[in-house]
């Protein structure tokens, strides 16, 4: 990680930082905003993976693309993303960086648990301030947040993820109205299971993941139209459905949803206490 300056062309363009691009949901906004003639800086842990992406949108694009390895949950590397990015036009943000955890929460790490909180919250405000700050200045800006399906209730055995997300959804419903008066659009992006790294570190199983371009064309052909989108056929019925019932009746639906996803883990504890 460096907070040297990036260096700009001799014609400066309008470039858009993209966190968690080093696969999944962050990866296809890198694609997608390539596409729309953006020039990218990747954000994420794993650098061969951004080195990667950044060499496949230069032969693809022509696309400018230089990577910043850091781990935003980590003390300074925001306030170094931001050095390094100062003499860039930045007119686009995408918090995709985030994970998640399932299970029970008394059965989990705190650590990790706590980990969590700093990458899907904390960094997520301070990358709004900070580059909200900036799009305030220059008169217009875009910010991308990723929220979830999750985020609208409580979810039993997913209750600290789905609370980061709900902390997300909220966040993004309220600077949209503030920041609209400084130019800046502010969209949630609220979808339901997707093909990405995410189920793994998450030790869950998941059907019908949705392909991570949908989330990406989707959220970004509505940035500027809705608050909130929701990608995906599965988010917008589980959404229209569930938004019917009582609060308490939605928490009853997505438990059974949840057990589905996490069935697996029951049946590995059963078995190790059978060793």
């Amino acid at each position: 990680m460096s907070a040297d300056p990036i260096q700009l062309p001799q014609d400066p363009p309008t470039w858009a930082v993209v966190t968690g691009a080093s696969e999944g949901i962050g990866r296809a906004f890198a694609q997608a905003l390539a596409a729309r003639g953006y020039s990218l800086v990747l954000v994420a842990r794993r650098g061969p993976l951004l080195v990667a992406l950044a060499n496949e949108l230069k032969g693809a694009y022509g696309t400018e693309c230089p990577v910043f390895e850091a781990d935003l949950a980590r003390p300074g590397s925001i306030a170094s993303l931001v050095m390094a990015t100062c003499r860039l036009d930045v007119d686009m943000l995408v918090a995709a960086a985030g994970f998640g955890t399932s299970g029970d929460l008394l059965d989990a790490p705190l650590e990790a648990e706590l980990g969590m909180l700093d990458l899907n919250c904390s960094s997520v405000l301070a990358l709004c301030w900070h580059f909200g700050q900036r799009f305030r200045q220059r008169g217009g800006g875009n910010i991308v947040l990723m929220s979830s399906l999750l985020a609208f209730h409580g979810v039993p055995r997913a209750a600290h993820y789905a609370a980061t997300k709900a902390y997300v959804q909220t966040l993004a419903e309220g600077l949209r109205v503030e920041l609209a008066p400084y130019g800046i659009d502010v969209i949630a992006s609220a979808p339901g299971p997707v093909a990405t790294g995410f189920a793994l570190r998450a030790n869950l199983k998941m059907s019908r993941a949705l392909d991570p371009q949908v989330v990406a064309r989707q959220t970004l052909h509505a940035l500027g139209r809705k608050t909130t989108v929701r990608p995906g056929w599965l988010s917008k019925l589980l959404g229209w459905s569930l938004a019917i019932l009582p609060r308490w009746g939605q928490v009853r639906v997505i438990t059974q949803v949840m057990k589905g996803m996490t069935a697996h883990q029951d049946r590995e504890r059963e078995a190790s206490q059978l060793r």
